[in-house]
């Protein structure tokens, strides 16, 4: 028997994967062009509005989306049910994710050779790092790595949250957002931070830092959180307002027009764990639980069943539609890049939906694209 699903949850599950597909529509828009030499992981910005399109629909609007797929899978899996045991939960939740995770990182590294795209001997080189790696024509799959992370420490942190008051596990998310400080000081000030040094790359707040921060979030929120309505709403507009300002004001302070600049730090204000983001991150999701009704039309329950599968294979289509649109020259697309963005992600988000519920007819179509 299916579990009662949560309506909310899946609302937010398509919104996040288009999200997903937002930010990839927007990187070609900064990456540097043919014409321009560039070495190692550096970004080019051809003109003002690409500047800002680039800082609205990737920094303002779609930036959140990474944490929002973390706080939800925390909010439907921690804690675990009772009886459970931690042997039980990883083979339920590794059997629904790493034979997809496989097919697709098996994919992104032989299609491209197979289209043309790269040579048979560069495929080769990257299926000796699948081991250990994503391929590069699959960047999109480091997410998996964090989120089979957080699966992993589902069955531990588990017992803690049983037990734990709200008191305590608002103690942690507060550590969880100094640690988050972290990468601006490496940015700004010092390299080592609270700890590090060559031979010890576990700084003081490690254990309380990274994805591990939105989980208890997510219980704090399911379990504690008894605001009405009404707070909820204007508490995560205001929050993801002011948060996702600042995720945008960081990539227009840095982002120099027509000049190299190094990736990391354009996107000083974008990383997924740092104090913006978890701003932004938690309004858009507190403003999602104000949607309160029993049921979902048929069609958005059945989208959000297929989002996994459509976030793993979107590359496929993202990169064709994009350059269409784009017509080889970020600074002349065929369409104004304030349209062209949003555009490329919503055929993308057509073209994924449409090939993977046609894979879904398959049968056996769970080994590759979830279920």
């Amino acid at each position: 028997m299916e579990q009662k699903r949560i309506v909310f949850i899946d609302y937010l599950r398509i919104f996040a994967c288009f999200l997903v597909m937002l930010v990839h529509s927007s990187e070609p828009y900064y990456a540097p062009p043919a014409s321009v030499q560039a070495e190692g992981i550096v970004s080019y910005l051809t003109t003002p509005a690409a500047r800002f399109c680039v800082a609205f629909y990737d920094g303002f609007c779609a930036r959140s989306c990474v944490p929002l797929f973390m706080i939800v899978s925390a909010f439907l899996l921690v804690p675990l049910k009772p009886g459970v045991t931690m042997h039980q939960f990883y083979r339920k939740r590794f059997k629904h994710i790493l034979p997809p995770f496989v097919c697709f990182l098996l994919l992104y590294t032989f299609v491209p050779a197979i289209l043309g795209d790269c040579s048979w001997s560069d495929a080769a080189a990257a299926a000796k790092i699948l081991p250990f790696n994503f391929p590069m024509s699959g960047g999109h799959l480091w997410f998996m790595y964090p989120l089979i992370s957080l699966y992993l420490i589902i069955p531990v942190i588990s017992p803690w949250l049983e037990r734990a008051t709200a008191k305590e596990e608002l103690t942690f998310i507060g550590l969880f957002v100094i640690s988050s400080f972290a990468p601006w000081i490496k940015f700004f000030i010092t390299p080592e931070v609270w700890g590090e040094c060559f031979w010890n790359q576990f700084s003081m707040f490690w254990y309380c830092s990274g994805f591990l921060g939105y989980l208890v979030m997510a219980h704090y929120i399911r379990k504690h959180l008894a605001w009405e309505r009404k707070k909820r709403f204007i508490t995560g507009l205001v929050c993801f307002l002011i948060g996702s300002a600042v995720t945008m004001g960081g990539f227009m302070w840095k982002g120099e027009l027509q000049t190299l600049i190094e990736t990391p730090l354009l996107e000083w204000a974008w990383l997924y764990c740092i104090p913006n983001l978890i701003l932004s991150s938690f309004g858009m999701f507190l403003m999602f639980t104000c949607i309160e009704k029993t049921e979902a039309p048929r069609f958005i329950t059945k989208i959000s069943k297929l989002t996994f599968g459509m976030y793993l294979i979107h590359i496929f289509f993202l990169g064709p539609i994009s350059g269409a649109i784009m017509n080889g020259d970020p600074a002349n697309p065929a369409l104004p890049v304030a349209i062209a963005i949003p555009v490329t992600a919503v055929l993308t988000f057509i073209a994924s939906l449409t090939a993977v519920k046609l894979i879904s007819l398959i049968p056996g179509s769970k080994w590759v694209i979830g279920e």
